[in-house]
């Protein structure tokens, strides 16, 4: 007869199964042996952890197999792809930092954080419009979805969150994490030389504005030491 598992050894296991679930939606299958084995490797180490370890190093093994599975699958860079493809690609990148900072605007009591948090989903809000606008030009459809490592690292942030809290200083470092994820998105679509134009101009000021975002929070991460 089969025991009932351990519930330390659950703890984490939300996390672990939405990784799995996501992978599956987005075609295992067509993963290479490489990166299946990777996703193997995350589980089995998953497994190995302590409950505290679960919380955190468990997650960010899922996190790294998710992103390298995305990466693995067929990227622009792979595919040498058109603009579309690239403003495409940006987009999930532009949405997260929308969940991103909606969810810092519900999280923060702050009124002068969560004020300045709505003008960044606002402007993350334009942004997206701006792509989309300039994706449909290209012939593509409107892109809302967000990238599964996003998905991922906020369900972890909510399970972090249950168990030690959070205050303005760690939403200021979630957010601070999103906006260099945004930099590096952005670095990535104007690096590939795809974009041209009106387009890779209208990329580049996104791309500016990112950075100075970036800056000011991590001013005001300062002032919460």
């Amino acid at each position: 007869m089969n025991q009932p598992a351990n519930s330390s050894s659950q703890a984490g296991n939300p996390l672990l199964n939405q990784a799995s679930q996501w992978l599956e939606q987005n075609n295992l299958s067509s993963l290479t042996p490489a990166l299946k084995n990777v996703s193997n490797q995350a589980v089995a180490r998953f497994n190995r952890l302590s409950t505290t370890q679960k919380l955190v190093g468990g997650a960010l093994l899922a996190v790294g197999a998710i992103y390298l599975s995305r990466r693995g699958s067929g990227g622009k860079a792979s595919q040498g792809s058109s603009q579309a493809a690239t403003l495409n690609e940006l987009l999930y990148f532009v949405n997260d930092r929308i969940e991103g900072y909606q969810r810092a605007v519900d999280e923060s009591t702050d009124p002068e954080l969560s004020g300045y948090y709505k003008q960044l989903v606002s402007q993350s809000q334009q942004f997206a419009n701006e792509l989309n606008q300039a994706l449909r030009q290209q012939g593509g459809e409107q892109q809302s979805s967000t990238t599964l490592k996003g998905k991922l690292y906020r369900n972890w942030m909510d399970v972090k969150a249950a168990i030690t809290g959070t205050d303005e200083k760690a939403i200021l470092g979630s957010n601070v994490y999103g906006e260099e994820w945004a930099i590096k998105a952005y670095e990535d679509a104007l690096g590939d030389n795809t974009l041209t134009g009106s387009i890779r101009q209208a990329v580049e000021r996104q791309y500016s504005t990112s950075k100075k975002t970036y800056d000011r929070l991590k001013k005001l991460e300062a002032k919460q030491e």
